[in-house]
């Protein structure tokens, strides 16, 4: 065996950012000739459809990090990779417990993609706590930690209580060219076809943390100056009340929450400007899409990430969270003096799946 063999371990637990990302990662891993077996908790993901060569999928039969360790500790004892990384922190002390469990000296990476304390921050004391305490326990034997942004690595430190020379941040492999491919598909939407009014867009999961509620507020208070219309794609719990706040304010002919769609890309490249509206992130995927094929974008100076690719507000403005009118404000700049596509692109290129992935073997090896 390879002692240069790698495991990659993390839970597909739907159709979110962190399972597309890991499999951009592989991908390109796999590329640079590391083999692989890729270890799945959750493994009825879409997302495992189409693996590269190279890439050995094992389906562990636990279906949650707190049943796995004894299967994960059976396999570092059998295979004994070289370097191990994780996604995710529950997978991540997982494994850390599966290797104290097999006895093995395999590296455990685990890759960090959320900022905890905004994440926590409106939680009772004792889901903050709880929470909290398993990280300070747990991260004292983990040999890496590689970080989506320097706001999370930052914030790991400090809420873990680790030094900060265990810590890199690797940027998220966010630009395929799949990616880049899929986007210069047609978009079979009716705004997108007669071009009468801007298009602005909006992507996610419909939840608290994305704050759609603050980017429709602020929507209406632009057309009260400039004719567009709004988009946002994705599904969940928040749906309802979206919808009711849309016609509350009149705008049900100017706002259309289609739901998910499985090509974002094609909606992004197509729109006049993009707005990430969210509360809090790692780094944010969907903004660093859509500079990434030359879309204008607005975002929330959130924690963390959007500060970091908009390099301050070079590439985009940067509004306070749940700030209606800054948002309008800045939408209505974006639409006025949008910036042009090749200077939007090059804020993105260290984020292509090539760089993460040499970064990444550089890390675990």
């Amino acid at each position: 065996m390879s002692e240069k063999k790698l495991t990659v371990f993390t839970s597909f637990s739907g159709q979110g950012g962190v399972e597309r990302m890991v499999l951009n990662l592989v991908e390109a891993m796999a590329a640079q000739g590391a083999p692989i077996d890729l270890l799945a908790l959750k493994a009825d993901s879409d997302h495992l459809r189409d693996l590269p060569e190279g890439v050995n999928l094992i389906r562990l039969k636990a279906r949650h990090s707190s049943t796995v360790v004894p299967e994960l500790a059976a396999y570092l004892r059998q295979q004994r990779p070289a370097a191990m990384l994780v996604a995710k922190d529950r997978p991540g002390r997982a494994a850390l417990r599966a290797r104290r469990k097999a006895g093995v000296k395999t590296r455990i990476v685990i890759r960090l993609g959320t900022n905890l304390s905004a994440a926590l921050e409106h939680k009772p004391a004792w889901r903050r706590w709880l929470r909290r305490w398993p990280l300070k326990r747990g991260y004292r034997d983990v040999d890496h930690i590689v970080a989506v942004s320097q706001g999370v690595a930052e914030d790991t430190a400090r809420v873990a209580e680790i030094p900060v020379d265990k810590i890199s941040v690797i940027r998220n492999p966010v630009i395929t060219a799949s990616m880049l491919q899929a986007a210069r598909e047609p978009v079979e939407h009716r705004w997108f076809r007669d071009h009468g009014q801007p298009v602005i867009l909006g992507a996610g999961r419909l939840t608290v943390q994305k704050d759609f509620e603050t980017l429709i507020r602020a929507f209406a208070r632009v057309r009260e100056k400039h004719s567009a219309r709004l988009i946002v794609l994705g599904e969940g719990g928040q749906r309802a009340s979206l919808e009711n706040l849309v016609e509350e304010l009149g705008l049900t002919d100017a706002v259309d929450l289609p739901g998910f769609q499985r090509n974002p890309h094609a909606w992004m490249r197509a729109a006049d400007l993009f707005v990430l509206s969210s509360r809090w992130e790692g780094s944010p995927n969907v903004l660093t899409e859509a500079i990434a094929l030359g879309t204008p974008v607005v975002s929330t100076d959130c924690p963390s990430g959007p500060v970091e690719l908009l390099q301050e507000g070079k590439f985009g403005p940067l509004v306070p969270v749940g700030d209606v009118e800054e948002m309008a404000r800045a939408i209505l700049l974006t639409l006025r003096h949008p910036l042009d596509s090749e200077t939007l692109k090059s804020a993105a290129r260290e984020y292509t799946a090539e760089n993460s992935a040499r970064r990444y073997l550089e890390t675990l090896f």
